[in-house]
């Protein structure tokens, strides 16, 4: 029965198909039966999914491109990919490995420069919020996490995301106990903050002040894994060229450079590590405020008896080469010339 039932799905032209897996996932929530509803819909997922991508069991993984697109203009048409948003939880897990493979297929395709299913994200940002929400339900989360980054693939998206509260409420995420769904939200917080270059150095720019208040919480968090997470992308987003005037404006202020060097003498030395290579920073930059090389020279001798025996045993000829460098320039420092008396 269900190969018969299959063989007539594969029989529909994709418009079909997404018409009807539009009216099903309408009618899921009502039925007094939405296991029976369910099924339906995983048979129609399924068939949507060999037309976009070929029959792997058949020897056929190439993807089918004008299939793709025709599927894109009927989903954006009917809704279906609120429909698939909204009512995942009600689906069984290969379906739902279905939905978003399909989900992120429909926001990716572009078709004579249109991108359809990233414009419906963008007339549909409720959209956003929904996906978002889901990684309050462990079930769902980390589906829901996958297609929230499919999403913000588009800087247009990756804006909208930035500009809303969603974006402060992932600090919060990033603290969850569930430890598969906390990576999950970091892995998001991640790929917004480096995937579209031009647009996070403007932002950071305009929401300096605040983005780093809520971004020191992190570094100072009870939980190690945030802290370790959170110091190793700082390092990647203030070395990254695209971040150069954040850089200078980070290691110009002396509250950044002294917790640094609070994480150097971490007991955690992956966190030293990494807290290494943000420290590194302040002590390369030459034109270090006066604040920072007054801590700096006052330190002078406790910070290159320490960074003496710092990860010796690492096997690192890039970190051997760049201590070094810290070494020398620390043990190369001045004080900082008086003050001028106020006229």
């Amino acid at each position: 029965m269900a190969g018969r039932l299959l063989g007539r799905l594969r029989t529909k032209d994709p418009a079909q198909l997404v018409q009807a897996a539009h009216q099903a996932f309408l009618r899921l929530p009502f039925e007094a039966n939405p296991e029976r509803v369910a099924d339906e819909i995983a048979k129609l997922l399924h068939s949507m999914k060999e037309a976009m991508f070929g029959e792997e069991e058949a020897g056929q993984p190439h993807s089918n491109k004008e299939a793709a697109v025709l599927i894109a203009y009927e989903a954006v048409s009917t809704g279906l990919l609120t429909d698939m948003v909204s009512y995942l939880g009600m689906l069984e897990f290969e379906s739902r490995k279905d939905l978003v493979a399909i989900f992120g297929a429909l926001v990716r395709i572009e078709h004579s420069g249109e991108f359809p299913g990233m414009n419906y994200i963008l007339d549909h940002d409720a959209i956003l919020a929904t996906l978002f929400d889901g990684y309050e339900d462990p079930e769902i989360a980390l589906h829901c996490g996958a297609m929230f980054r499919d999403c913000i693939r588009h800087e247009a998206v990756a804006r909208l995301v930035l500009e809303s509260t969603i974006f402060t409420e992932m600090f919060g995420q990033l603290e969850m106990s569930n430890f598969e769904v906390a990576s999950d939200v970091f892995a998001t917080f991640k790929d917004l903050l480096t995937r579209n270059k031009a647009l996070i150095a403007h932002f950071l720019a305009d929401n300096y002040a605040e983005f780093f208040k809520l971004y020191t919480e992190l570094l100072r968090s009870d939980n190690y894994v945030t802290r370790r997470q959170s110091l190793k992308l700082l390092g990647e987003l203030l070395l990254d060229r695209s971040n150069v005037k954040i850089m200078m404006q980070y290691v110009a202020d002396v509250d950044n450079l002294c917790l640094m060097m609070n994480l150097l003498k971490d007991p955690s030395r992956s966190i030293q590590f990494e807290a290494f290579h943000v420290f590194k920073v302040f002590v390369a930059n030459p034109n270090k405020t006066r604040p920072v090389v007054e801590i700096l020279f006052n330190n002078k001798d406790k910070l290159l008896k320490y960074l003496d025996d710092f990860h010796n045993d690492r096997d690192d000829e890039q970190f051997k080469e760049e201590k070094a460098v810290i070494i020398k320039e620390i043990s190369l420092l001045q004080p900082a010339p008086p003050q001028p008396a106020p006229q």
